[in-house]
């Protein structure tokens, strides 16, 4: 849906998307300041970037509103810098391991290649105690699909690190240090694996772990990321992106 405006002179019409306005009326109530998406003139001249964000519960956005998702503040934040870029398509479930994405890439394939890709996945591998070296294997294969879903632009690619739920209230009466450790193991893995192909790495477990003494950082689930820590890794992720575009 479209929606066209004129200004008092009638001249100088702008297109607003329907988008744009959810974005404007949205609140969210993890207190996440969501950036709102300018409004650009009409062009047909340009042809908006594409972005596929391919992940688990931390891509889809588990417990938080859809514009909070980090793809989705990514977008935003982009179109404030004046990116022109199609909504992201989403690729994830909550619970999936490497192996539940490449099965569900498998049965149905994206059928064009995209400016940008995303692939945060690996958390589930460690809380269903899956190995390591099925992991390096799993995760080699989606990286190399992520490229070839990039048009093989290797500098379109973009891995995010595990964030570490052992800081969350989910998990306080277990041990904490052991799934923090098997967290940093798993993230050695695939920031080896995207050293060696050659793709971009952002490590937002950092940011993650602030969670154990900011609540804020936590979804209701206490589970999960809030609206305001995705919006920390999209404003790391929307310039490295902006860059490599």
């Amino acid at each position: 849906m479209q929606l066209t405006l004129k200004n008092k002179s009638g001249r100088g019409t702008f297109i607003f998307s329907a988008m744009m306005l959810f974005f404007i009326t949205a609140c969210s109530k993890e207190h996440a300041v969501i950036p709102i998406p300018p409004v650009f003139p009409a062009d047909t001249t340009q042809p908006a970037k594409t972005y596929l964000a391919l992940g688990d519960s931390y891509t889809i956005g588990a417990s938080v509103s859809t514009q909070e998702r980090f793809p989705m503040q990514t977008w935003a934040k982009l179109a404030l810098e004046g990116v022109k870029m199609s909504q992201p398509e989403i690729i994830a479930t909550t619970g999936w391991t490497t192996g539940n994405l490449l099965s569900a890439l498998a049965m149905n394939p994206p059928t064009k290649t995209y400016d940008v890709v995303s692939l945060l996945i690996g958390v589930n591998n460690q809380y269903q105690r899956r190995s390591q070296a099925e992991y390096k294997t799993e995760f080699t294969l989606l990286l190399n699909k992520a490229i070839g879903f990039a048009g093989g632009r290797k500098n379109s690619v973009f891995v995010l690190s595990i964030p570490d739920y052992s800081v969350t209230p989910f998990v306080q009466n277990s041990d904490t240090a052991a799934i923090s450790n098997e967290i940093d193991q798993f993230n050695d893995i695939n920031r080896q694996v995207s050293q060696e192909l050659g793709v971009k790495y952002l490590d937002i477990t950092s940011i993650s772990r602030e969670g154990r003494t900011d609540p804020a950082m936590q979804a209701s689930d206490g589970l999960h990321p809030s609206g305001k820590q995705y919006q920390r890794w999209s404003a790391l992720l929307a310039p490295m992106i902006k860059t490599s575009l």
